[in-house]
């Protein structure tokens, strides 16, 4: 698959969000979009998905213009997970999982889709909630039933605005690890929005970094996770260090680092009940 972005530009009313996007992906990758809040990462999927629609530039896959592809085929080729699931509707897991088969479903086609559904639930080590209700459960096991969701879909493009925002760190881990492996076997080019660099950096293939609007930079996490760009972007001071021939960011705060923080003395315990 490939998706190329020609010179998007959005904004609402006279205020712009993104300008001159231009990209070029090509192949089964695990791309990861990173920059501060309000730069329009969020805007930049939603216009690869239709959900908003460029005020300039076009968005292609495998040579078709977006805006040419009914909603129905572009929902085949195209998955979305979103930030977070706002749905409080009393359906088990199984049958939200499901609604993601909904763009290939035919009347013979039910026991293929729950096939898939259930493999699709093992492989994110969720199998055991497949009868519980969407609505009973927690922030981070709603993120993973949503991001079944989206895999069951079986799309050549996935977009994930910030899958693992509510899971903790083992989690956050294992969710792009999985992602990245699937995207190979899979041969699906994925997406993600993401504020954990480290964890970005860790397991993308490309990234690409916002800044007002605009590609800031864009290349390999070595290329993009620079002190120089953190600082450019993030107004943050950093050191870079290679962690497993992958950059990891250490964060500096000068006006914290310098002076003494010593750690309170003592010991704290539970004081047990009678």
């Amino acid at each position: 698959m490939r998706l190329v972005i020609d010179g998007i530009e959005f904004g609402y009313s006279s205020t712009p969000v993104l300008k001159d996007i231009t990209l070029d992906a090509n192949g089964p990758q695990l791309l990861s979009i990173i920059g501060p809040n309000g730069v329009g990462k969020s805007t930049l999927i939603h216009c690869i998905n239709r959900i908003l629609s460029p005020n300039k530039g076009t968005v292609m896959i495998d040579g078709d213009m977006v805006n040419d592809i009914s909603l129905k085929d572009l929902a085949k080729r195209v998955g979305y997970v979103p930030y977070s699931a706002n749905d409080t509707f009393p359906l088990s897991v199984v049958d939200t999982v499901l609604m993601g088969r909904h763009p290939h479903a035919t009347y013979k086609s039910l026991d293929k889709d729950l096939d898939i559904v259930y493999d699709t639930l093992k492989l994110l080590d969720i199998e055991d909630l497949a009868m519980r209700n969407f609505d009973e459960l927690s922030a981070g096991q709603h993120q993973k039933v949503m991001l079944a969701r989206g895999l069951v879909q079986e799309p050549e493009i996935l977009l994930l605005d910030e899958p693992t925002s509510n899971l903790d760190i083992k989690h956050q881990m294992e969710v792009t690890r999985i992602l990245r492996e699937l995207s190979q076997e899979k041969n699906i080019l994925i997406i993600m929005i993401s504020h954990d660099l480290n964890i970005a950096a860790k397991y993308a293939d490309t990234m690409i970094m916002l800044h007002g609007g605009s590609i800031f930079a864009i290349g390999t996490p070595q290329e993009v996770i620079t002190k120089e760009n953190i600082k450019a972007v993030y107004d943050v001071e950093s050191e870079v260090i290679e962690s497993c021939g992958r950059p990891h960011l250490i964060m500096l705060d000068n006006d914290f680092d310098n002076i003494d923080h010593p750690l309170p003395e003592g010991t704290y315990a539970v004081r047990e009940k009678k």
